[in-house]
Parts: C-alpha cells; structure tokens; sequence
C-alpha cells in the first residue's frame, strides 16, 4: 500500500498545458440573417406587429451576422404553438430538445477533436463540459461518454448557467487539471443551443429583440494536455499560460445576461476604439460573428481554431498570426472577465 507521502509526491507535468486540437460542429439547418426577420414573425405568427418587425430588421441588419445555425427548424416552431406566445409554458419541450441535441451536438465536435489529435480516445483522462441549454440526471457529460465511447473512470466534471465567458472557463479549468499530473489529457465539449432563449416578440420585452438576433447554435471541442509526445505525433497549437477571472464591482445588470462574445458587433467595435486596436486585429472574431452568430462558450474556440487555420493556410509563421503572444477574453453576466494569455506556436 502506497503511503501518503509517495501518492502526494505524484510526479506533476513538467510543461504548461497546451491546447493539442480543436473540433467544432454546427446543425445542419441554418438561416441566413437578412431572411430572419420575416421567418421569425411568420412563424411567431407576429406579421401584424408591423412597427415591431421593422425594428428587429434593423437590429438584425446592424449585426454584421450572415447566417446562424439552429437544431430547432420551421416545421418544429410550428407544430409547437407554445414558442408563438412570449410568455407561453413550454419548459418542458424546451428540455427535451436540449437533453436530446446538446450531447450530439458535443459528441460530433469531439469526434472531430480527436481525430485531429490522432491519439486514441483511451488517453482521455478527464471530461469538461459546459452549457447553459438545458439540464438533466445523468447530464450531457454522462451522454457523451457513452456516445463517444469514453473509459467508464474519465473524471466528469460538469458546467451549467455560465454564459459567454464560460469558453475561458473551461480552459482555466483544463489548465488546472492538465498540469495536476502527468500524462492528464481533457476533453473540452461546450455545446449551446438557442431552442431554451427563443420566443415570440413581445412590445413589453423589446430587449430581447436582440437576443432573438445574435444567437446561434454550435459547438466546440478541445484536447487540453502538458508535455506534448511528439513520439507520437502529438503536437500544440497554442500554449497556455496563465487564466484569470475577474467580476467587475458593481457591474451587476450591466449586460443583463446576453454579451455576446466574440460576436455582437457592438462589443467588437468597443475593443477596436478603447484599446486601439488596428482595424484588422479582430478580423478572425468578426469573421466568426459573420459565420455563425453568437454561439456563447463555443464561439471563442471557434476564434482560435479559425486563427490557427488562417495562419497556416498564409504562411504567417506561427498559430497566431505570425505573432507569439496573445490575450483570449471571455465576457459574461456578472459582469464577469476571463482572461486565458496564450502563447502561439511555430508552424
């Protein structure tokens, strides 16, 4: 029997942790933004809230978004009457749909992870995974394992209600369980869905106008691990370096819930004026934006893996740009700030 001092004495991982691939995975169904607004009344069955349509066309125009994928379709908002009424009882069917997509969802951008990684899935010693659509006994971590084939003792670690930060909080976490010990490989799953924010226009909640315009379905996936095996063909993408987070003092209602990051055009614009950034620092998030909407926890995963692609396909020299040091920020209700500093690697 091993004593405490030598199980305490475990040997920790020598490096910093590493981002070692990334997955991502949309629905197939999606919208393009400038037909959104006669979709979303039609189907609401809102046509005659004629002064209200035009207002959420504007808000839609002005959001620099193309297109958003959603799991929910047409044919289900209509043979559901309960997502045409603002207010209308509808939990229920609200958490069928995200018990039942949200773990397909995940499985299919971790499926993508690792293959990428290229390392069989049995190296997975831990589990994080993040949503805020939807809870249920067993969660989508349970789902997952079972869909993707995991070793029954992956250590499951689940994450609920956190919001558009919470892309940063998963790595600080998987930063943490990465460096604990030798050999600790994690899977990283945030998967969203839109179907628990969606509802009807209503004239007394006009906020949420802007909710029903950013939004969007997606997920991502990440392997998180120190100490690269390049013996086996193992390699980062980005180092990890230090995380953070913070909760602005008296910052509470100031996002009311729904920042949007790295898309929603406002907040973009804010970092581009108060920080002085050059006009095309922040193409990669915008392109993101573009592409897909707000995905919340997943959209700042899918930043990095377009900045690493990008990178590679210019000849930029290494994963983030051509440059070695980058800032990932995470904004979120509280307000609360997660900072990652991540250090690029040479392509």
């Amino acid at each position: 029997m091993p004593s405490l001092e030598s199980i305490k004495k475990a040997p920790r991982a020598d490096g910093f942790a590493s981002i070692l691939a990334i997955g991502r995975a949309n629905p197939e169904n999606f919208i393009e933004q400038s037909a959104y607004p006669d979709l979303f009344f039609r189907i609401t069955k809102s046509e005659h809230l004629v002064d209200l349509k035009n207002k959420f066309k504007r808000i839609c125009d002005k959001t620099a978004i193309r297109k958003r994928h959603f799991v929910w379709t047409e044919e289900f908002i209509t043979a559901n009457p309960c997502f045409s009424t603002f207010m209308e009882k509808s939990l229920n069917i609200r958490q069928e749909v995200a018990i039942r997509e949200i773990p397909k969802l995940g499985a299919e951008a971790a499926a993508k992870a690792i293959q990428e990684w290229g390392q069989p899935k049995s190296r997975i010693t831990h589990l994080i995974f993040c949503t805020r659509s939807g809870m249920g006994l067993p969660g989508p971590d349970y789902q997952l394992t079972q869909i993707l084939g995991l070793n029954p003792n992956v250590e499951r670690v689940m994450i609920y209600q956190q919001g558009c930060f919470a892309g940063g909080t998963t790595l600080r976490l998987a930063k943490c369980l990465a460096e604990s010990h030798k050999g600790v490989r994690v899977l990283v799953v945030c998967a969203e869905t839109t179907t628990v924010l969606f509802r009807a226009p209503s004239k007394e909640h006009q906020e949420d106008l802007v909710t029903q315009a950013l939004f969007a379905d997606g997920a991502s996936a990440l392997i998180v691990g120190a100490d690269p095996d390049e013996t086996a063909d193992e390699h980062a993408s980005f180092v990890i370096v230090s995380t953070s987070q913070v909760l602005l003092p008296e910052s509470a209602g100031a996002i009311g819930g729904h920042v949007p990051h790295p898309g929603g055009r406002a907040i973009l614009d804010q970092l581009d004026e108060r920080v002085g950034l050059k006009p095309e620092k922040l193409f990669i998030s915008r392109h993101v934006l573009k592409e897909y909407g707000n995905m919340s926890s997943a959209s700042v995963h899918f930043a990095l893996d377009e900045m690493s692609k990008w990178s590679a396909k210019e000849g930029k020299g290494t994963t983030g740009e051509g440059l070695e040091w980058g800032v990932l920020f995470g904004f979120g209700p509280g307000v609360t700030v997660e900072t990652v500093v991540l250090r690029s690697v040479h392509i």
